[in-house]
């Protein structure tokens, strides 16, 4: 299975991001194309098919108005081994906001569905959450490489050397098994493995992409459910993204999280990414379907 794992992870992933004019009628309706990056398990990386779909709605708006919000749900598994459609419907454009429709499809068939809107940049009203305290540097934390090593199985193997993005957990992470007091909370730092275009759309593109990381994990942990837990399965159901303030993706982010419920078959995850220097760039909320078959109706 190593054959399989890209030699540049962040190359692969600036590859994704540089879709395709597929033309289109430029009025109302853009066709995108886009490529799908390898995954372990066939399926497309949710993070992916998000980051593409924000940058094709970003190709249909002025530079001048960032994306400020996103709502976006998975409908079906995507193909890795199928390119991605993405059509942009230009719902709005008005004096500060506009908005956009953007549809991800293979084989003819719509996998996400996500609407955007964007804005001027303005003044006004400021303030945010406060940075934690008793962070401890990412300098000083072990990245998945060093935790996992020289694992044979492909998903380890994904983990820790495949990921265009270093991801440092502040407390043990559940690859393998939840350590510690099951809370359903935790903090992980990330960043891009290398240097990235100055470029802002790109990066809040590829902060969107990092956002679906572990961002259910601490219904996970809360429950003690490692990665592995036996039978275990689950898939991302929506995912919604606030932008506040620019940050680059490829200086160490903190990705605070914490699950407020979970129920039925779901959990809901939020968090906050968090710049090394305490600016709060974005809040994230998704709800993923979680089944565990012991706990099973």
């Amino acid at each position: 299975m190593n054959a399989f794992i890209p030699a540049d992870p962040l190359t692969e992933l600036l590859n994704a991001l540089n879709l395709t004019d597929a033309g289109g009628a430029r009025t109302t309706e853009d066709i995108f194309t886009g490529p799908s990056q390898w995954m372990p398990h066939g399926r497309v990386f949710g993070g992916q098919v998000l980051a593409q779909c924000l940058v094709a709605a970003q190709r249909t708006v002025d530079r001048d108005r960032p994306a400020h919000s996103l709502h976006g749900y998975f409908l079906r598994a995507g193909d890795i081994n199928l390119p991605i459609t993405f059509s942009v419907d230009r719902l709005r454009d008005g004096r500060s906001f506009s908005t956009r429709r953007v549809q991800a499809f293979q084989s003819g068939e719509a996998i996400f569905s996500m609407i955007a809107s964007f804005q001027t940049r303005d003044s006004g009203l400021d303030h945010q959450d406060v940075f934690p305290s008793d962070i401890p540097a990412p300098e000083t934390l072990p990245s998945a490489a060093d935790l996992i090593g020289e694992s044979s199985h492909p998903v380890a193997q994904y983990w820790a050397k495949a990921r265009p993005f270093d991801m440092r957990y502040v407390t043990s992470p559940i690859y393998f098994k939840v350590e510690g007091e099951q809370v359903a909370h935790q903090a992980v730092w990330l960043k891009a493995i290398g240097d990235l275009p100055d470029d802002p759309s790109l990066h809040r593109a590829a902060i969107a992409y990092a956002s679906d990381y572990s961002i259910l994990e601490s219904t996970y942990r809360r429950h003690g459910i490692a990665w592995t837990h036996p039978g275990l399965k689950q898939a991302s159901l929506d995912h919604a993204m606030w932008f506040h303030r620019d940050g680059r993706a490829d200086e160490w982010m903190l990705y605070v999280q914490e699950s407020p419920s979970a129920q039925g078959g779901r959990g809901l995850s939020l968090g906050k990414i968090f710049s090394q220097d305490g600016l709060l760039l974005a809040t994230v909320a998704q709800e993923g379907m979680i089944r565990v078959p012991e706990v099973a109706n």
